[in-house]
């Protein structure tokens, strides 16, 4: 659906305005510049993907070093993270919580610069503001790891006023270069009416929860393991401890993110691996009994990922709506672009959106809600504007906005159930 929304925008569309969807405007430009350069190249989007999660494996375990988060020096942390984010296939592809979450761990090495520092340092201050607000602006639910940066900028890495307006403003000023280029193409009103429902749409879940259990069973128990040891068993400078709080209250916030979060999938878990590869390299680093230690380092960093391959494979026939089923081209419309407004978004593996509704949920609940003459006009010229040839509604929405829309009709017609084509 990324791609597919990228091919849109590289016509010259803008989200929000022409197409509704809920991905961050950063990661949209993101993959509209893929489309524009690479076209429909999923291994544009995996080679990217995978580059971020070597850029997320480095910065994490230097900063781990360069701030003395262990008592040693050491490259453990990478082998374990990377070994984590084989925890699904998902989590190394390009995505907007990918993109977000890089930015989000940025600012995240920049708390702990105050963790060791003795001094005011106002350039990270800023820093951490700035990096906060580009996670939001790739990644909307990102927003929520606000209140995080203001909790542990003053009880852990204990900020002044001035530096907290510091970071605060530093977090906003993302925000505002994207208000300002909205305003610039003339499509800040109508963006700002659409921005509040990303968060307010009805949730889907692409994935139960409980799927996640199974493979995750084993990274959880070292963690709690690990952290058992660091908290009760081991001693801990100043600086250590001020660390373990950051890091306890990160996984706090990356649990309470999944209130926000309305589709669930397991990309959305790498908000998730920081706190894990600290908390397993610690049972790896203190735990003292080589019997177990070794099998459970070869468990994590071998079995686990064939494992994990093996279990999302049989996965692919339970959780339908997230793995896209590939379908007959031969019954679609034989035009090239199709907008469809139904669960399923198969279609799209054979042909473009055609039309400015492109997130199902989101478009249901921007269609439904009561709109004013002024909306109602909005709509009816977004429709309009792009026509799009074929409409696939076999859940009614189109019908339902041609009833609400009647001057629509005079441009469609329904050629059979559910399947509206231009006259």
């Amino acid at each position: 659906m990324w791609m597919v929304l990228g091919e849109r925008l590289s016509e010259g569309y803008l989200l929000y305005v022409d197409v509704i969807d809920d991905t961050g405007p950063l990661s949209a430009g993101v993959f509209t510049g893929l489309h524009l350069l690479f076209g429909r190249s999923p291994i544009a989007y995996i080679l990217l993907g995978k580059i971020i999660v070597l850029v997320q494996i480095y910065y994490w375990n230097s900063t781990l070093i360069k701030y003395r988060v262990f008592d040693e020096n050491t490259y453990l942390p990478a082998i374990v993270m990377a070994a984590l984010f084989h925890f699904s296939f998902d989590l190394m592809y390009l995505s907007p919580t990918l993109l977000g979450s890089t930015f989000l761990l940025l600012a995240f090495g920049q708390l702990f610069s105050h963790t060791v520092l003795q001094k005011e340092s106002s350039e990270s201050t800023l820093l951490i503001g700035i990096y906060g607000g580009l996670a939001t602006g790739f990644h909307w639910n990102f927003v929520f790891f606000l209140p995080f940066l203001i909790l542990t900028g003053l009880a852990i890495s204990s900020f002044t006023v001035r530096q907290l307006f510091l970071s605060i403003m530093g977090f906003l000023l993302p925000i505002l270069l994207i208000l300002v280029f909205y305003f610039w193409k003339d499509g800040l009103e109508h963006a700002l009416q659409v921005w509040p429902m990303v968060f307010s749409y009805p949730n889907y879940g692409y994935q139960p929860s409980l799927s996640w259990l199974a493979p995750g069973a084993f990274p959880i128990l070292l963690a709690l393991i690990g952290f058992a040891i660091s908290s009760f068993f081991r001693g801990a400078t100043i600086n250590q401890q001020k660390q373990r709080q950051l890091i306890i209250i990160w996984l706090l916030f990356s649990a309470g993110l999944f209130f926000l979060v309305k589709n669930n999938a397991s990309y959305q878990l790498v908000v998730f691996l920081p706190a894990m590869t600290y908390f397993i390299s610690q049972f790896f680093l203190l735990f003292n009994w080589t019997l177990l230690v070794k099998p459970a380092f070869f468990g994590l960093v071998l079995v686990l990922p064939l494992w994990t391959l093996n279990y999302w494979t049989t996965r692919t026939a339970v959780d339908t709506s997230y793995f896209v089923a590939a379908i007959d081209e031969i019954t679609l419309p034989k035009k090239t672009g199709v907008m469809v407004l139904e669960k399923d978004p198969s279609p799209y593996l054979y042909k473009t959106l055609d039309g400015p509704f492109l997130n199902y949920n989101m478009s249901m609940r921007y269609l439904k809600k009561e709109k004013t003459l002024q909306q109602k006009a909005q709509v009816f010229q977004m429709v309009r504007r792009q026509k799009p040839q074929q409409v696939l509604d076999q859940d009614g929405l189109f019908k339902d906005l041609l009833d609400e829309l009647p001057a629509l009709k005079e441009f469609y017609i329904e050629t059979k159930p559910g399947v509206y084509s231009i006259k």
